[in-house]
């Protein structure tokens, strides 16, 4: 007596449809047997920024849930284009990922009119993992010891301020406008290939301003290589509890939402798609994990494909029509 393979219909094996049964074996090859080799986790930022190490945080505790290594590839470079464009166009197989802030998601979308990757085509969302505010900040060597001390130059120097963003038209670049636009001032951006280049800059003085993560600017604060004048979220942050929101300060309409999300290639198997996301929701909910990323200035977040997709789909339109009054173009 024959068998049959357990979950395929014996009419199926029958009419001999080789693409059907190659698709259904697939299938089952991405459910039972994913993940069989290491996983690369594309960085769209250099190595030492604030998505560097979320990205390095996360992908340790990671591949112990999955079994494998998870590798990490910085792609700096283009506002995250580059990054974010190699992980759109990797074989959607579960073994290239992409974890980016909202630069790559909602930013870039809202900014550039013609980019060579369609996020909602592109990508498939998986989570949102962390959530973390920015900081707006001076060199050390700079006169500035307050942000009013900041505005009141500023008005008296119109344009002459320069402030390091990751690229034209990036979320540091947008941040920078949004926080002119409301303190009602006119700064000078600079572009730079990442976050840690930038941060270079305004420690050597190359520039005069930068705008970065908590967990980036946190230690050079502490060393006054830095001075940080605003939190750039509702929040302030227990790594530098004593610098006020830009909201406390008396400009809420310069604040930033910034959040850290994983994604896929668009038609990744949805099999492989949900061993992910309980994985990541492991991940998260590790108290050692949630440990480093606090001590970092990092909340650990876990929100879902849909509410993903959904927050992106809000942001969008109000970052573009942001952009529109600080007069940010795109000329990529």
């Amino acid at each position: 007596m024959k068998q049959t393979v357990p979950g395929i219909s014996r009419r199926l094996l029958l009419c001999g449809a080789p693409g059907a049964a190659l698709a259904l074996h697939r299938a089952a090859t991405a459910q039972g047997a994913w993940p069989q080799k290491p996983i690369r986790l594309v960085v769209p930022f250099a190595v030492g920024g604030g998505t560097d190490i979320v990205a390095r945080m996360i992908g340790q505790t990671l591949s112990q849930q999955l079994g494998q290594p998870v590798v990490i590839d910085n792609k700096p470079g283009a506002s995250a284009l580059i990054g974010t464009e190699i992980a759109a166009r990797a074989r959607p197989d579960g073994y290239t990922l992409l974890l980016a802030g909202s630069t790559s998601y909602s930013v870039n979308p809202a900014l550039r009119a013609e980019r060579a990757y369609n996020p909602s085509r592109d990508l498939a969302p998986i989570a949102i993992v962390a959530r973390v505010p920015l900081v707006l900040f001076a060199g050390g060597t700079t006169p500035w010891h307050s942000l009013p001390a900041l505005i009141d130059a500023a008005k008296q120097r119109p344009g002459q301020i320069r402030y390091a963003t990751f690229g034209n038209a990036s979320g540091s670049h947008l941040t920078g406008e949004l926080f002119a636009l409301a303190a009602g001032i006119r700064l000078q951006d600079i572009p730079y290939r990442g976050s840690s280049q930038a941060m270079v800059a305004v420690i050597g003085g190359e520039v005069d301003l930068g705008i970065d993560t908590v967990a980036s600017v946190a230690p050079h604060a502490r060393t006054g290589k830095v001075r940080a004048l605003g939190i750039v979220g509702t929040v302030r942050s227990g790594l530098l509890p004593g610098v006020r929101t830009l909201a406390e300060q008396g400009l809420p309409e310069g604040s930033f939402d910034a959040w850290y999300g994983v994604a896929a290639p668009a038609h990744t198997p949805a099999p492989v798609l949900a061993r992910l996301t309980r994985a990541l929701s492991e991940t998260l909910g590790s108290p050692a994990l949630q440990a480093q990323l606090h001590a970092q200035g990092i909340e650990p977040a876990m929100v879902g494909a849909t509410a993903f997709r959904q927050q992106v789909e809000k942001e969008i339109p109000r970052y573009r029509a942001l952009a529109h009054r600080a007069g940010i173009v795109a000329n990529e």
